[in-house]
């Protein structure tokens, strides 16, 4: 029934990466080392790290028409993503200024460039890859517009998965739609913002009052402790996997990718977070973003 087990639609980024012994302060400036720019963004991670992993994915974004959207284009092409979907020109292609500091945690600051053009007429004329997508991931490096669009022609039968990075507080709509809505600490503070009701300090009394928002299912994600998942039904933290982190750089792609395709081979939501951790840890443990993201072979072998 469907073509792709996973479509992504979401930002394409050149990563511009610099390694810091420390962040600079305000008004500060730090040497670091030689720049390297590496394919990533949000989306073009998350269809690069499922690709990898064995799931048919395709990806719908823009980019410009420069090198470093010839760059991105040939890092998916390279990991077997179907780019049918990937619009070409208008504005320059997206960059991500990151530091990586010696522990392998990354600050990054993004300049969206084509990625802000990701328009919901370009949702509405990619109806027949909604329409053949198993599950749907975005996240929140293209207009919420967009990502509105996208919910409002998802197919019968598609699941819808968000991660909304950077985070806004979600309109209805969007949140009702999500399964799961997958957070980090920071990104679950931001969307519960509008909430009336008090929010205790602990993971699963976020991870509720997400649940109360409309969301089907939620996902947080706690660093070295872990994830914790919950749905109607059940709260459950799923443990880390203890590796040797050298660079985060997308490593919580590479977790939505494998959570979003495991979800859609029928997996339940915590047998599903427990192999997107395995997958997060192998990229851990390499510098970059899709250059890190390992094969279902790999994940194997952890």
């Amino acid at each position: 029934m469907y073509d792709y087990d996973l479509l992504v639609v979401g930002s394409a980024n050149a990563d511009l990466v610099i390694g810091v012994e420390r962040r600079p302060g305000p008004g500060e400036t730090v040497l670091g080392s030689d720049l390297t720019v590496h394919p990533g963004g949000k989306g073009a991670n998350q269809a690069v790290a499922a690709a990898r992993l064995g799931a048919r994915t395709a990806l719908l974004a823009r980019v410009g028409d420069d090198a470093h959207g010839r760059l991105l284009l040939d890092s998916q092409h390279a990991a077997g993503v179907d780019t049918a979907g990937v619009r070409s020109g208008g504005a320059p292609t997206g960059v991500a200024l990151i530091t990586v500091d010696p522990s392998g945690d990354n600050s990054i600051v993004v300049s969206p460039g084509a990625n802000a053009r990701l328009s919901p007429e370009d949702v509405r004329d990619a109806a027949e890859l909604l329409g053949a997508s198993r599950v749907v991931s975005t996240q929140l490096e293209i207009p919420l517009e967009t990502v509105t669009e996208v919910v409002r022609r998802l197919a019968p039968g598609t699941r819808f998965v968000l991660n909304p990075s950077p985070p806004v507080e979600l309109p209805a709509e969007i949140l009702a739609a999500c399964d799961p809505l997958i957070v980090n600490e920071h990104e679950a503070r931001v969307v519960l913002g509008a909430t009336a009701d008090p929010v205790g300090d602990e993971p699963a009394d976020w991870a509720r009052a997400l649940l109360a928002l409309g969301p089907r299912s939620v996902v947080i994600t706690l660093g070295e402790r872990g994830a914790l998942v919950a749905d109607a039904r059940t709260t459950e933290l799923v443990p880390s996997v203890r590796v040797r982190a050298v660079d985060t750089t997308g490593a919580g792609d590479a977790f939505t990718a494998a959570l979003a395709w495991r979800l859609g081979a029928g997996e339940e939501l915590t047998a599903a977070a427990e192999y997107a951790a395995r997958v997060g840890a192998v990229a851990v443990t390499r510098a970059g973003a899709q250059v890190s993201f390992p094969t279902a072979e790999e994940v194997a072998s952890l």
